[in-house]
């Protein structure tokens, strides 16, 4: 609703009328007044006579004749002939108009005193009177001249003019004063009469001037009321808040002025009251100055309840307009808010459930966090306008109605996007879990076909050897995921909301992959099961194998067995997680040596402390320091941080310093909020269970990741410090807070506090062992371990120079490190590549996911704190072309990185073995997951076969390949050794994947790495490679037909190869089981393997006998 809706809501309410109704209750009273004024007001001002009322030309005593006449009084004046009849008239008229306005038709008699004068002037002043007189005139009395000859004179000149004057007026001619008291009493004449009335003339000037100021005030008061009262009421309200708020200060200004003006007249009735009130007092017979009395009285009453009137519209018409402007202030936060919800649900119908994978299900849970996050603060404002619009309600706002709408609106946007958060969070979770279960069920069967790899045929040979590995596969399949247990169908209805139909064909591969293992699991039980019943003797081997060295732990080697092994199904294997732990102690290179004023928690086992006891000791350790740590926090971020903002400390900061508080302090508030309100109060509730506080660590791990955001930053916090650290504004700070230490010192707070968890936590599993809540805690060290590690490494790789490309594309880093490296290139000069072998170069290696960066570190540069070390960018090898030669002869500290198919190779020495060891291991990590990814994404594009029928040759444009292999490398060594090998040659030629039976590691190559064109040996390895021939062989695997003119091939099955088409497939015959067609050339070297030649009818060729170099794109 806009502004418009808004002035029609006000314009229908109720307080409107009720405001009119106060409008005219003003008018009413103004005109009142106005009869009032009126009525009291002579037209005739003072000003106007002052002049001549001053000489006394005429003055009223305030005394009264006969029939209550008023007397106007002619003294005795020489200059009475000399004021013009204008001024004569209005003298008269003014002094007449005064009682006649309070009592009209009231007489006059006029006392013209004329005893120092002569019959002339009396003459004279008779007919001026006659002419100008205004009113009723009743009676003239005249003193005559006292000397003889001018009363003879007059006597006899009134004789002959009597006539004339009483024609006009009645005219007495007195000889005394005595005759006056004839005709007026002596208390209504004055001394100068001989009489007893008191009058003061510049008195009663005073006193008139002062009643027709009052009354000309009251006038101008009255008409600026009912100005304003008019001005308010026509006043159109505006649209806008800030034009409202001008209203209502301008319309409370006038008031606030107004109302010191009416006081201030008030105030001045209030003294003229007081005054007639004593003049009164003195004498009681002026009756003048009681009507007076009266009249300034009456003016005050109606003064007062003209401001009364005033008042009542004024506070309505005020409270109008504060409404009105609550009104304009309550729709502009609802417009605000709703925007905002309406934001957040577009938001939230952006967001897609349609998820397929497990990263994608997180995404969209984080984003959905987000939003909820959002939702959250967005709503808690909604909530507060909502309590808002019920106050204004309560208090009777005239929109009433409007408001309660808006709060109705509020509140159902509010409810929609609350459920439709709450829906697609419950589905988004729904979608995580089953994408865990088809993971978890995905890890189960790699672990069964990596247990049935792994298992030796020369170990089951026997009796015991079969039993044994019976047992492992029984122990093995009571740990199958539940999901497994229930059907495609019973899944499908379980996650019905939730299954897209790529999901759909996920469920459907994991069953299928399920059903594949365990068929492989069912033959190799039953066979062992047969050689358990029945001891059956070991084949004996060509030629003396020597006693198997011990084996890796890593299933990325698999084992090296003749037969007895076969995969008839499609499936990858993938290494299983192996821990990336470093022999090496962990460090943060990057921050000082951690030391505390406190002790690091060490207790002895000595005397009767039992490990629970000492467990709790150091869960209280632990809580308490974290306390310390949060107040610490708090200090500094209260101290300092806010402190850049107190006006009083301006002076003291530097104008540079207050825009990069940000650089100076980092995250650290976002690390104080972690801290005070989640993780203090998580570690309290562990104080009684200590062994629950690595369950506590684990379920925050994401929350720590902060604190690599934390001390990215700390080298430019550092550098800032360094240079405002004399400042007076820190010195300041630090002394209102009383800190022994500087800020730089409180600053390397979190970096310290991060490495103290690993200690506390190693303590704790000192005193935990063979309790519930160990493993939570060994997760929670080397949660907190690994942070460290990735700490450590993104500092380092903060200082890269160099690189062009956007480093964040490369992925997470997972290892650095500086080696020694040796490059040589295939294509180069042999002299440069000897010459490389002998001049190691020193490298800094960092180990992204997708990517590895040699790099080259520069010398430290600056004085003092001011050192630091800087990366330059040299070379980029990325992971999709990346293969690995685990050992190079001569030196067990070295391996082989080569790329592009060996186009560049660099041997790298590690400082030692056991870093050499983490970095294989991470290798192999990333390029057995490259495997994966790639099978799915050939399956995905209907690349693979189902079961085990390997895909087609890739486009060229996956020619390059990534590969592990783990060799003896031999130096100078120009060609693969054309003899075979030794049993023990064979054996320590470790090749990864390794086994030649796992026949889907090589899925998806164009060609295999060992053909004729496809690969050239280097200097520093030889390699034996599987050559297809015609012949017969025996087949190691079973291959299912695809295709009208494929055939089918079964485990022992006898087939003979005649001939190559030009499509790389072989024609083949089925001998067993009298069958011909194609079958593609890289299967078969799968199906008849690399020692093949040992059960094919060519037995006594021993040369063919040769070894498979494995490579994945």
């Amino acid at each position: 609703m806009g502004p418009a809706s808004l002035q029609e809501e006000r314009e229908t309410g109720k307080e409107p009328k009720e405001e009119m109704e106060s409008y005219r209750c003003l008018l009413q009273a103004g005109s009142q007044l106005e009869s009032t004024l009126q009525q009291v007001t002579v037209p005739v001002s003072l000003k106007e006579v002052g002049g001549y009322i001053e000489k006394q030309v005429a003055y009223l005593s305030g005394g009264r004749g006969e029939d209550s006449s008023v007397i106007i009084t002619l003294p005795e004046c020489s200059a009475f002939s000399d004021i013009p009849e204008e001024a004569l008239a209005k003298v008269f008229t003014y002094l007449t108009l005064i009682p006649r306005t309070r009592q009209p038709g009231v007489k006059f008699i006029i006392i013209l005193d004329r005893r120092l004068d002569t019959w002339a002037s009396i003459k004279t002043a008779l007919a001026r009177i006659a002419a100008s007189f205004p009113g009723n005139l009743h009676l003239v009395l005249v003193l005559r001249p006292t000397s003889f000859f001018h009363r003879t004179v007059t006597d006899i000149g009134f004789r002959f003019s009597q006539e004339d004057f009483m024609l006009k007026m009645p005219v007495v001619m007195l000889s005394s004063v005595t005759d006056l008291l004839r005709y007026i009493d002596e208390n209504q004449l004055t001394s100068e009469f001989g009489g007893t009335l008191d009058y003061c003339h510049s008195d009663w000037i005073v006193l008139r001037t002062a009643i027709e100021s009052f009354a000309v005030t009251v006038k101008d008061i009255a008409q600026m009321l009912q100005g304003f009262g008019t001005e308010l009421a026509e006043t159109d309200l505006p649209d806008e808040v800030k034009a409202i708020e001008y209203l209502l200060d301008s319309h409370t200004d006038k008031y606030r002025k107004l109302k010191d003006a009416i006081r201030s007249v008030s105030k001045e009735g209030r003294h003229l009251l007081s005054s007639l009130e004593a003049t009164g007092k003195e004498d009681d017979s002026q009756w003048d100055v009681k009507l007076d009395w009266e009249t300034v009285q009456r003016l005050l009453a109606q003064l007062r309840d003209m401001e009364s009137a005033f008042d009542g519209f004024f506070e309505k018409h005020h409270l109008k307009l504060h409404q009105y402007l609550q009104l304009l202030r309550y729709e502009q936060s609802f417009q605000e808010t709703e925007l905002c919800l309406e934001h957040l649900m577009a938001q939230e119908r952006e967001l897609s459930i349609s998820v397929n994978t497990l990263a994608q299900t997180e995404q969209a849970l984080k984003k959905l966090d987000n939003i909820e996050s959002n939702a959250q603060e967005v709503m808690a404002r909604a909530q507060i306008i909502i309590l808002h619009g019920h106050q204004l309600s309560a208090g009777h706002h005239y929109a009433m109605a409007l408001i309660m709408q808006r709060c109705n609106e509020l509140r159902h946007h509010c409810d929609t996007l609350t459920a439709a958060l709450k829906n697609k969070h419950s589905l988004l979770l729904q979608t995580h879990q089953l994408l865990l279960c088809l993971g978890q069920a995905q890890t189960w069967c790699d672990d069964g076909a990596y247990l049935l790899a792994n298992q030796l045929v020369d170990k089951f040979q026997s009796k015991e050897g079969a039993q044994a590995a019976l047992r492992d596969i029984e122990k093995f399949l009571e740990g199958a995921p539940s999901m497994l247990s229930s059907g495609v169908d019973v899944l499908a209805i379980e996650y019905e909301a939730v299954i897209t139909p790529q999901l759909q064909d996920q469920i459907g591969k994991t069953f299928e992959k399920h059903a594949a293992v365990q068929q492989m699991i069912q033959n190799r039980q039953a066979c062992l099961r047969k050689l358990a019943d029945k001891h059956v003797r070991p084949v004996q081997l060509v030629a003396p194998r020597p006693e198997n060295p011990p084996r890796s732990k890593s299933p990325l080697f698999s084992p090296k067995h003749g037969d007895g092994l076969k995969f008839t199904f499609d499936i990858s294997l993938p290494g299983k997680k192996t821990s990336r732990k470093s022999p090496n102690p962990r460090k943060i290179e990057v921050i000082h040596d951690y030391q505390e004023s406190r002790s690091c928690v060490s207790y002895s086992l000595d005397g009767d402390d039992s490990p629970d006891l000492l467990k709790r000791h150091v869960m209280r350790e632990l809580i308490e320091t974290e306390r310390i740590y949060v107040e610490e926090l708090l200090s500094v971020l209260l101290g300092y941080r806010a402190e850049m903002d107190n006006p009083a400390l301006s002076g003291l900061l530097p104008p540079i310093l207050r825009s990069k508080r940000d650089i100076l302090f980092g995250n650290m508030p976002e690390i104080y909020n972690f801290h005070s309100r989640v993780f203090l109060q998580d570690l309290e509730g562990c104080l009684e269970a200590p062994e629950s506080v690595g369950a506590c660590f684990l379920e925050r791990k994401e929350s720590f990741q902060m604190y690599e955001c934390y001390c990215q930053n700390k080298p430019r916090s550092d550098a800032l410090w360094r240079q405002f650290s004399d400042c007076g504004f820190f010195q300041e700070c630090q002394r209102k807070l009383e800190h022994k230490l500087g800020l730089d010192s409180y600053l390397l707070k979190p970096v310290q506090r991060l490495t103290k968890y690993q200690l506390l936590l190693k303590e704790l599993i000192k005193y935990s062992t063979d309790v519930e809540g160990t493993s939570e805690l060994q997760g929670a060290l080397t949660a907190m371990l690994d942070l460290l590690k990735s700490v450590n490494d993104s500092m380092h790789q903060i200082a890269i120079t160099g690189y062009e490309g956007d480093i964040c594309e490369l992925g997470r880093v997972l290892m650095q490190g500086s080696f020694s490296v040796w490059i040589s290139h295939k294509k180069g000069p042999t002299r440069m590549k000897e010459l490389a072998r002998f001049k190691p170069m020193q490298r800094h290696l960092f180990l992204y996911e997708r990517a590895l960066l040699l790099c080259k570190r520069r010398e430290e540069h600056g004085d003092g704190c001011d050192k630091s070390s800087s990366y330059s960018f040299k070379h980029c090898l990325k992971m999709t072309a990346v293969g690995i030669t685990e050992n190079v002869k001569g030196d067990v500290k070295k391996f082989e990185i080569w790329y592009s198919g060996r186009e560049e190779v660099y041997v790298v020495q590690a400082p030692t073995v056991e870093v050499k060891m983490a970095w294989l291991n991470e290798l192999r990590r990333i390029l057995t997951n490259q495997q994966k990814l790639l099978r799915d994404e050939a399956y995905h594009h209907g690349q693979m076969v189902e079961h085990m029928q390997l895909s087609p040759p890739l486009p060229e444009s996956k020619q390059q390949r990534a590969s592990v292999s783990s060799e003896d490398t031999e130096s100078g060594r120009s060609s693969p050794d054309p003899q075979p090998r030794s049993p023990k040659h064979q054996h320590n030629r470790r090749s990864w994947p390794g086994a030649h039976h796992s026949v889907d590691i090589c899925e998806g190559l164009e060609e295999w790495p060992g053909g004729r064109d496809g690969f050239h040996p280097s200097d520093t390895e030889d390699e034996v490679l599987v050559q297809l021939s015609p012949g017969r062989y025996r087949a190691l695997a079973d291959c299912l037909q695809n295709g009208p003119d494929s055939i089918t091939i079964k485990y022992g099955d006898v087939i003979q190869l005649q001939c190559e088409d030009n499509r790389g497939r072989w024609l083949v015959k089925n001998l067993s089981r009298r069958q011909e067609g194609f079958i593609a050339a890289a299967s078969l070297k799968l199906i008849i393997g690399d020692s093949s030649r040992e059960h094919s009818s060519r037995l006594g060729d021993p040369g063919n006998l040769k070894a498979r170099k494995l490579s994945s794109p």
